[in-house]
């Protein structure tokens, strides 16, 4: 089963996140089928994240299941949304 899940990296206690796309019987640090963005919440306030959107969505659409971090991040972010419309439009194709 493919899963979207987050990657820990960064130092000993400054935690930051990869948001990757990877096999769920291997381990989170293994290699990964792809890197949707990054995550890094240091700044209590304004949490630096990126998602590379098409890529997400694309990856949504294939049947990769978020991890329910990362799918907060995706509903957060507004990512998920437009994932929700783009399956509506392919379900009404």
């Amino acid at each position: 089963m493919v899963k979207i899940r987050l990657r820990r990296t960064g130092r000993k206690n400054s935690p930051s996140y990869r948001i990757i796309v990877s096999d769920s019987r291997k381990a989170p640090t293994s290699s990964a089928l792809a890197e949707l963005g990054h995550f890094d919440p240091q700044d209590r306030r304004n949490y630096d994240l990126k998602i590379d959107e098409a890529l997400a969505i694309e990856w949504l659409l294939k049947g990769a299941i978020p991890s329910d971090s990362v799918k907060t991040l995706l509903k957060k972010s507004g990512v998920y949304a437009k994932f929700l419309e783009a399956k509506k439009a392919k379900k009404a194709e």
